[in-house]
Formats: C-alpha cells, sequence, structure tokens
C-alpha cells in the first residue's frame, strides 16, 4: 500500500470563510467514514485569510480517485464542498520524500527519559530479573553478557537517541534475527512485559502518564511483533529502518490484505 498526499488549495474571501469552515466540518464526518481516508487537515493562512489548504492523505491515489470517489461516502462529502470547488486553485497528489523530521520544540521520550544512562540502567535491572524469572529466564538462559547493553541501544535508538543500535549492531535486521525460531510464548511475552515495568519503576524512569502510556506502547507493540516473527516457519521481512516512536504516535496501520 501506497500512501499518498492530496493538498488543494482554496482561495476563499473573508466574508464566506465561517461558512466554509463550516461546511469542511461537515463534510468532514463522510470523509472520516472512507476507509480510503487516513487523515485530513485544513489549515488557514496566517498572512493572507482568504488561503486555505486542505491536506488529505488517502492509502494510495487509485483508492482516493476510485475507491473514494466512486464510493459510498463521496455525494455527501461533496454536497457540502460544491460551493467551493469554484475557489480551489490547486488540487494535486504528492508523493512523502525521505526528508522529514521532528524539532526540537517537544523533547523526545529519550530525552525526557534522561538519555542513555537511563536505558542503561532500566536493562540491567531489568534483565537481572529476566535471569532470575522461571518463566522467561530459560530463553535467555545462554544470553550474552552485553545483551543489557544492547537492548538499551535500541531502546534509545527508537525513543529519539543516537543511531547507535544502526551504527553499530546492524540495525532492524539484526534485532530481527535474535528473535527467529524462538518460539516465544504469550505468557513468557506478558512476563517480560511485566518485569520490564517494574524496573521502570525501580530505576525511576518518569511516570507521567503520558511517557508511560508511550513507553508502554512501544512496549506492547514491539513485543507483539517479536512473538510474531519467533514463531515457526515465520518469514518477516529482513530489512527495515529502526522504528520511532514519539508521544503517542505510532508507525501507520496498513494492515494485511
Amino acid at each position: 500500500m501506497h500512501m499518498i498526499v492530496e493538498y488543494i488549495r482554496y482561495q476563499v474571501p473573508e466574508a464566506r470563510s465561517a461558512d466554509f469552515e463550516a461546511a469542511y466540518a461537515r463534510a468532514a464526518v463522510p470523509l472520516a467514514a472512507a476507509p480510503q481516508c487516513v487523515d485530513y487537515e485544513l489549515s488557514r493562512c496566517v498572512d493572507e485569510p482568504d488561503s486555505y489548504i486542505l491536506r488529505i492523505t488517502w492509502t494510495s491515489a487509485k483508492d482516493h480517485l476510485e475507491g473514494f470517489r466512486g464510493g459510498e461516502h463521496f455525494k455527501a462529502f461533496f454536497a457540502e464542498i460544491r460551493p467551493y470547488v469554484e475557489q480551489i486553485e490547486e488540487m494535486r497528489h504528492y508523493e512523502r520524500t525521505s526528508v522529514r523530521g521532528a524539532g526540537s520544540s517537544v523533547p523526545t521520550l529519550y530525552d525526557w527519559a534522561g538519555g542513555e544512562a537511563a536505558f542503561q540502567r532500566l536493562t540491567e535491572v531489568f534483565y537481572a530479573k529476566v535471569r532470575e524469572d522461571e518463566l522467561v529466564g530459560p530463553l535467555f538462559a545462554h544470553m550474552d553478557p552485553g545483551h543489557p547493553k544492547y537492548v538499551a541501544m535500541w531502546l534509545a535508538e527508537v525513543f529519539g537517541g543516537p543511531a547507535r543500535y544502526t551504527d553499530e549492531r546492524g540495525g532492524y535486521h539484526h534485532m530481527v534475527t535474535q528473535h527467529l525460531g524462538k518460539a516465544i510464548k504469550e505468557p513468557q511475552r506478558r512476563r517480560w512485559v511485566s518485569l520490564l515495568m517494574d524496573a521502570a519503576d525501580e530505576v525511576g524512569l518518569p511516570d507521567d502518564p503520558e511517557f508511560r502510556a508511550a513507553f508502554a506502547g512501544y512496549i506492547e507493540w514491539g513485543t507483539r511483533i517479536a512473538i510474531g516473527n519467533s514463531q515457526p516457519g515465520a518469514q518477516p521481512p529482513m530489512q527495515a529502518p529502526v522504528p520511532h516512536w514519539g508521544w503517542g504516535v505510532a508507525p501507520p496501520y496498513i494492515p494485511n490484505p
């Protein structure tokens, strides 16, 4: 699936701006209900208040042009925006490039947690618990002494820190290979998660709801992928970037057909 971004630029006289925004608020209901729509946002220019930009992310250009426009939600959507079609100055699809990133107005989860030292404390305490645990301990019976440090590097990179795991350990490919053929069971995954959360409390990771929700979200997401990758016969993709996790942000969910 290849997501695409559509930009529609409007020039709307200020006298009609309130009605225009109200129309799009109504149009957003069928738009959001369309399975081809990933997200949308209507922005108004501060410097030239007559100018608006509507951004819609579609699952693909074909899904927009054929699926949405030929589907059940388009009629209700178009009925609301029809009076403003003549105000459209541009309506095009754009592909995202690799040039993207976040600024520094909001701290990364890595910085909020306390940086590299915090993740190293976390994994040291955590794997001490793991070694002694009767359920998950056997999975780590022959654990490399450096394993806690490597997992700290992985978590640090995931949460916005230096890309040391990619540079020094082989990135995503290496992480995937660590789980192949392990046949991890769900009770073991849950114990792993529980012990990690206990270690987070013990080493004093931030306990504000926002951080812990984001932290727990990644741990649930990552361990559920790991358990699938570990099953007999699993053939996970072996090349991918290390995931980057933010405040309440997960990678886009694209269901398998």
